[in-house]
């Protein structure tokens, strides 16, 4: 867990959070809104452990009886509601774990917190039980609602809670995080960044997954021998890429980008401006072998075989068609 100085981007959320502390203005109710991996758990956590911390700042000091307990998840006043259904938050999980909670008093700090993830996972039921406690808190209470997607939960609700979206993160940003504290590579951390758009915990984790690393080695390796491959050899290309099935997008957002490399490099023999450096041998044998013609139409290729994919076309007819394509142009 961090503090909010070690949070990338979000200034302004990090900023009203720490003026209302600051102020003595702490509303009740706070809605998080943002896709996954935007740091919507991040900013709460944080927040919540600065509102506990007995040094009394805008910033948790990590050094107090209280953050120690949080930075293990063992503080008694933040509490976070859970449910056991993957894609439901019951009227019971609120009932239990929040509404029959809420009135007994703190245990040892100012404030008792409860921060829900997946708040839009709420039923309606749910939604409206949660609503009587929003509408007459106790004064110690402030409660944190985590939402991928805010226009799930009710107006009445929405009404009733400070509501703090979470915007993309400069890619500069990332780029310096993910460079200077997890010491990736620059080639690597400009792929992530280029999938992630703006998402901090998406180009995390793609910057460390192993699973893309192999599945944009193989992109590239595909990439680099399609224009020689023989018929039989290209059917069984279609195999290999059927292991990334359920991530196709990805896998074709790979060769775009790869392709787009190639066209900027015809047009303009900067290697500077690729997002692919590290394949600069392979980008220069095709930029001279393909006319703009041709990558342009292998672009275009790539885009009408993600349609065909979302229309349900068969997958291996879809993918032969556009190998085909790549290898004729």
């Amino acid at each position: 867990m961090a503090g909010f100085g070690d949070i990338v981007g979000h200034e302004q959320i990090i900023w009203h959070l720490q003026n209302a502390i600051r102020m003595g203005k702490v509303s009740h109710a706070y809605l998080l809104n943002g896709e996954p991996g935007s740091g919507k758990k991040l900013l709460a956590d944080c927040f919540a452990m600065t509102l506990q911390c007995e040094a009394g700042g805008i910033d948790p000091c990590m050094e107090c009886h209280s953050c120690k307990q949080a930075l293990t998840n063992n503080q008694p006043d933040i509490i976070r509601v859970t449910h056991e259904k993957p894609n439901t938050i019951s009227v019971e999980d609120i009932r239990t774990q929040l509404n029959g909670d809420i009135q007994i008093k703190p245990y040892s700090s100012r404030y008792k917190i409860y921060i829900v993830a997946d708040a839009d996972l709420m039923t309606v039921q749910a939604q409206n039980a949660l609503l009587k406690t929003i509408e007459e808190p106790p004064a110690y209470a402030v409660i944190l609602l985590l939402a991928n997607n805010a226009d799930r939960l009710l107006p009445t609700i929405l009404s009733r809670c400070v509501r703090l979206n979470l915007k993309a993160v400069r890619d500069q940003d990332i780029r310096e995080y993910l460079m200077d504290k997890m010491k990736i590579p620059d080639y690597q951390a400009d792929v992530s960044l280029k999938f992630a758009q703006g998402n901090v915990g998406k180009a995390v984790q793609l910057a460390s997954s192993e699973t893309f690393a192999a599945m944009k080695d193989e992109a590239l390796s595909l990439l680099h021998e399609t224009d020689r491959m023989e018929l039989y050899e290209l059917m069984d290309a279609v195999k290999k890429i059927s292991d990334y099935k359920n991530d196709i997008d990805s896998f074709l957002d790979i060769v775009t980008i790869w392709l787009r490399d190639v066209l900027m490099f015809k047009a303009t023999q900067d290697a500077n401006s690729l997002i692919f450096r590290e394949d600069l041998s392979a980008i220069t044998v095709r930029a001279r072998k393909s006319s703009y013609e041709g990558l342009e139409e292998m672009i275009q290729a790539v885009d009408r075989a993600r349609a065909r994919l979302k229309a349900n076309v068969n997958f291996d007819l879809v993918l032969e068609l556009l190998l085909l394509t790549i290898k004729e142009n």
